[in-house]
């Protein structure tokens, strides 16, 4: 960093520190102020998993600052790790073991293009002379291309299926690769807009998933090349493919087809017959089948899985039901997530979480019934400051209940609290109950944090999810979350006056949304990666996600349809722009292949000539969401200052050098920012 850069930082901390003088009422009852890096920092250790061979343990920890795959002996303790990966730019997030335990396999992008490649090292190897790992081998060395794992064999240990589109960016072929080589043979060419793959224990391609043109969802049984419709749904229902069944005829679906039913339920399909059986649906009858548990041979299922207001797992084998009351004796209270295990299952990783804990890792032993604590995920994080997160329910204004999460801040009154709702992306998807670092960071300095599941949310049956169709912006969609907030007003838990709005992707856009169209609602506003205008979001859809666009115009709109245009340009914010008049921060990553940076670029400029409050970052070096620390650090910072001088929460002023320095490189003038020709 300049000396003129050093002291630019500190002269901004300094003003940044006497302009802010917290006034939330209470304040010196909250709980001490955790440091930033706590919740957003690396964490010292996660994504542990077990080798097949239960010889190694395997998880992710910084290497000099960055987040790489280390290994060790299973009786090794962990300060006795060697680290396999040595990214120096980007986090390695995504890794697994092959099924022998020879190598572990890993994906990584450049820069958040999520243009993935598939790597393989091998664990017992020894780093060559002036390297600190083992070489790694590129099995997918193709410049431009995304490549998507299929099938890890258990019948070919040594070769996995790999999806590549490489010939067509629309489209992936299916390639068999061989991990110790990384010679490739040609399963399938995808000529059939098939957007999944599914394959059986023994690494045969036997399924695509593909979407009609009406938006439906069709399943194809491969055939000696040919693809022959076995299964199929409307866009209003699902079905999709879990796994085979041992037999090799039936298999794993999850589907809520048919006129009588709501929630995704389990069933067995018949390839041959076309005959289903259902096996399962929620004992509660509150919420869609999330998973399932199966032996590694495929012939015992373990438990299914629901999402409620909590996790709720049903076992479905006598000895798995015994170990899984074991953990529950054992371990303190939270969701239980069974990881990987051993190849002959006598050894599992076993991770909880809870709304205070973010996450620790068990080795389960289910021979002796030990459970062992492997490591928490941050132990310098207070739990005993931490605040619990509460489901909840209010009605919407046209009668329909909406679940959603509340987090309040520890020891002061939940009366007149500054309010901040936080709506999740997708947005088919949705929050759940645990540890959530952006609610937490906000309960501790002093905000009432809301996560709603408004309609369109996943895991609520397909009336809930289908009720979002069409309703983005001025619709239900955005409705569900301000009836959130009047409801929290009306409670005495929210001051109307300050209520803030934050979200990422799909939740970046109901931030802009929530602003644009109802201004008085909202006096602050951070949109991270989100959508301003729904006509160009549609038209700048990355080429893989071809096979599945239809899904868009079924479920937000068609802007080839001149009715469907006008009603997308209505729910567009960056038409309604003069209507924004809440400060408002824009937070992008530059290479962000779903939510362009052009979406972030455009409303700047537009708040910015009509003379509006308008802070914007921009990361060169990330895509959809920031991963590196320095960022991640550095966005976290400007947020909590943002929202500490709109909403008077507290805030940390202080920042260590490397922070504050990249915090300043993100920083992007409006008044210097131009819109290309999209």
């Amino acid at each position: 960093m300049t000396i003129i850069r050093v002291l630019a930082a500190l002269l901004a901390l300094a003003l940044a520190a006497c302009a802010h003088q917290p006034a939330t009422e209470g304040d010196a009852s909250l709980p001490p102020l955790i440091d930033r890096d706590s919740f957003f920092g690396d964490p010292e250790l996660s994504g542990a998993q077990i080798s097949p061979d239960g010889h190694w343990i395997s998880f992710i920890k910084p290497l000099d600052g960055v987040m790489n795959i280390w290994v060790k002996a299973v009786d090794e303790p962990f300060e006795a790790a060697r680290p396999l990966t040595d990214d120096r730019q980007r986090p390695v997030r995504r890794y697994f073991w092959s099924r022998d335990g020879r190598y572990i396999l890993y994906s990584q992008d450049r820069g958040g293009d999520e243009n993935f490649r598939i790597y393989a090292v091998d664990p017992g190897m020894a780093p060559a002379e002036g390297e600190r790992v083992p070489s790694a081998r590129d099995l997918t060395p193709y410049e431009g291309i995304q490549a998507r794992i299929i099938s890890v064999p258990w019948a070919t240990p040594n070769t996995i299926l790999v999806a590549i589109n490489d010939r067509d960016p629309a489209l992936h072929d299916v390639y068999r690769v061989s991990i110790d080589t990384g010679a490739r043979d040609l399963v399938l060419e995808n000529d059939q807009m098939i957007a999944d793959w599914t394959a059986d224990r023994e690494g045969r391609l036997r399924l695509g998933t593909r979407q009609r043109p009406d938006g439906g969802w069709e399943l194809l049984a491969v055939h000696n090349g040919e693809l022959e419709l076995v299964y199929q749904c409307s866009f209003e229902e699902s079905c999709g493919a879990l796994a085979f069944h041992p037999d090799g005829r039936r298999l794993y679906l999850i589907t809520n087809r048919g006129e009588e039913v709501d929630l995704a339920r389990l069933a067995l399909l018949d390839l041959n017959t076309g005959q289903k059986e259902v096996l399962e649906s929620d004992p509660e009858g509150e919420a869609d089948l999330s998973n399932v548990i199966l032996s590694h041979d495929g012939k015992r299922l373990l438990a299914t899985l629901y999402v409620g207001d909590r996790l709720r797992l049903y076992p479905r084998d006598p000895d798995f039901a015994a170990h899984y009351q074991r953990l529950r004796a054992a371990l303190p209270d939270g969701d239980i997530y069974p990881g990987t295990r051993t190849e002959d299952e006598h050894q599992w990783i076993v991770n909880l979480v809870s709304d205070r804990e973010p996450g620790s890792a068990y080795l389960f032993d289910t021979r002796s019934g030990e459970v062992s604590l492997l490591y928490r995920a941050r132990p310098d994080l207070p739990a005993e400051h931490l605040a619990p997160m509460e489901s909840i329910r209010y009605t919407a204004r046209d009668g329909l209940e909406i679940q959603a999460y509340l987090t309040l801040p520890l020891h002061v009154d939940p009366l007149n609290l500054p309010l901040v709702v936080v709506p999740h992306g997708g947005p088919w998807a949705r929050d759940s109950w645990g540890y959530n670092s952006f609610a937490q960071f906000l309960a501790n300095r002093g905000y009432a944090v809301l996560n709603p599941n408004f309609r369109g949310s996943t895991g609520f049956g397909k009336a809930f999810l289908n009720a979002g169709n069409r309703e983005w912006g001025t619709g239900a969609m955005q409705h569900d979350i301000t009836d959130g907030v009047h409801y929290l007003i009306e409670q005495g838990i929210a001051d109307p006056e300050r209520v803030g709005i934050m979200g990422g992707s799909y939740g970046g856009y109901a931030t802009l949304a929530g602003l644009a169209f109802t201004p008085e609602l909202y006096a602050a506003g951070v949109s991270i990666v989100g959508p301003s205008n729904i006509i160009t979001l549609l038209e700048s859809i990355p080429p893989y996600w071809g096979p599945l666009r239809q899904i868009f115009t079924v479920r937000v709109g068609d802007p080839d349809d001149p009715e469907e245009r006008e009603r997308l340009i209505a729910q567009s914010p960056f038409y309604a722009a003069e209507n924004i008049v809440a400060p408002l921060l824009v937070v992008q990553g530059a290479n962000d292949p779903r939510v362009v940076q052009h979406e972030s670029d455009q409303i700047v400029v537009a708040l910015r000539d009509l003379g509006r409050t308008v802070d914007y970052l921009v990361a060169e070096d990330e895509g959809h969401g920031f991963a590196r620390r320095e960022n991640r650090l550095a966005m976290m910072a400007e947020i909590e200052r943002f929202l500490a001088t709109h909403l008077d929460g507290r805030y940390q002023p202080e920042m260590a050098p490397d922070i504050a320095d990249q915090l300043e490189s993100l920083r992007v003038d409006p008044a210097e920012v131009t819109l290309d020709s999209q």
